[in-house]
C-alpha cells in the first residue's frame, strides 16, 4: 500500500461489515509525512520493524529508532512522519474489538473484553523487545499477517485463527498488566481539531471560512488557526485545499466528469484558482492525471 492515509475520519470500512479487520503495509522512501493525521473508531496495532519515525498521537510525539509495537485506541488523532529519506515501512493491523466478543459471560467477557469494548480500558502505547510481552505479541501479529494471505476474507477458518490471534494479544497484556483504566480529562484540543476536519470533510464542496471552523469549536480565529497549524502542521486553508485536491483525485479516477464539473464538485467556483492548486498538490493538470490514471480525457 503506498503511502495511503485518509486525512481525517477514516469513511473506509476495514475488512468486511461482518468481520472488521484487515492488515495493511505502509511505505515510502521519502522524507516527510508517512501518514497523514487521521482517527477511526477502530483499535490499531502499528508494527516497526526498523527505521526511523516520529509517532504523533493526541498531540504528544514518540520518536521510533527500532523495532517496537504501538497501539492506537478508538478515537486517537494520529499521523506518522518519516524521519530519514530511506525506504522504510510500517505495517499494521486495524479491528473492532467487537469481533473478539463472546454470547458466553465468563470471567474474561466481564473483565477484559466488556471494559475494552466500553472503552473503560486502553490498550498500552509501547511495547519493546525489552519487555517479556513482545514476543507473544510479534508472533500473534505475524500469525494474522499469515492468515490473511491463506484464504478469502470469508473464510471461517481464517477469521477463527485472526480472532485466536487477537485474543492471545489481548492474554499477553492482560497477564502483563499492560492495560490502562481510561482517563477521563481527554485533551479539548484533540477533540476540537477533530470537529474541524469533519467539519470540513462534511462541508468541503461550499465555501469555508477559517470563521465557520473557529465556531464550530468556540475559539476565535487567531488562537484556532495556530492550534490547527500546530496540531496538522499546515494551516487550514491549506489543508482545506489538500483535501478538496483529494477529492478531485478521486473523481477524475472514477468517474468521466468533466474538469469544470470536478472544480465545481469540490468547492472550487473559480476553474483558474482549482487548477492552481491541482498543480501545486500533483505537479501535474486535471486531464493529464486523468490520462495517467487509466480514465480517458474529456
Amino acid at each position: 500500500m503506498e503511502q495511503q492515509s485518509s486525512l481525517l475520519k477514516e469513511i473506509r470500512s476495514h475488512g468486511t461489515r461482518s468481520f472488521p479487520c484487515a492488515i495493511y503495509r505502509t511505505h515510502s522512501s521519502q522524507k516527510g509525512v508517512f501518514v497523514k493525521h487521521h482517527w477511526h473508531e477502530e483499535v490499531e496495532l502499528l508494527y516497526f520493524s526498523g527505521g526511523k519515525f516520529r509517532l504523533e498521537i493526541n498531540m504528544e510525539s514518540f520518536p521510533i529508532q527500532s523495532e517496537c509495537f504501538y497501539f492506537i485506541n478508538p478515537g486517537e488523532l494520529h499521523s506518522i512522519m518519516a524521519e530519514t529519506s530511506h525506504r522504510h515501512w510500517e505495517d499494521a493491523i486495524v479491528f473492532s474489538p467487537g469481533i473478539l466478543s463472546f454470547d458466553s459471560c465468563d470471567e474474561a467477557q466481564i473483565h477484559l473484553i466488556n471494559p475494552v469494548l466500553n472503552g473503560r480500558l486502553l490498550f498500552p502505547r509501547c511495547i519493546t523487545p525489552e519487555q517479556p510481552a513482545f514476543i507473544p505479541v510479534r508472533n500473534a501479529f505475524l500469525d494474522i499477517c499469515q492468515s490473511f494471505g491463506q484464504a478469502p476474507l470469508e473464510e471461517p477458518a481464517r477469521q477463527l485463527y485472526t480472532k485466536a490471534s487477537l485474543l492471545q494479544i489481548l492474554a499477553t497484556l492482560s497477564t502483563h498488566g499492560l492495560f490502562t483504566p481510561t482517563e477521563k480529562n481527554m485533551d479539548k484540543r484533540v477533540e476540537d481539531i477533530k470537529t474541524a476536519l469533519t467539519y470540513i470533510k462534511d462541508n468541503y464542496q461550499e465555501k469555508i471560512y477559517i470563521s465557520h471552523l473557529a465556531e464550530q469549536v468556540s475559539l476565535n480565529e487567531q488562537y484556532f488557526s495556530r492550534l490547527f497549524k500546530k496540531v496538522i502542521g499546515h494551516s487550514p486553508m491549506e489543508y482545506i485545499n489538500e483535501y478538496r485536491v483529494k477529492q478531485a483525485r478521486r473523481l477524475l479516477e472514477k468517474t468521466d466528469l468533466l474538469v469544470t464539473e470536478i472544480c465545481l464538485e469540490c468547492g472550487y467556483n473559480n476553474l483558474g484558482n482549482f487548477l492552481r492548486e491541482f498543480r501545486k498538490y500533483t505537479g501535474t493538470t486535471p486531464l493529464q492525471y486523468r490520462k495517467h490514471s487509466g480514465k480517458s480525457s474529456l
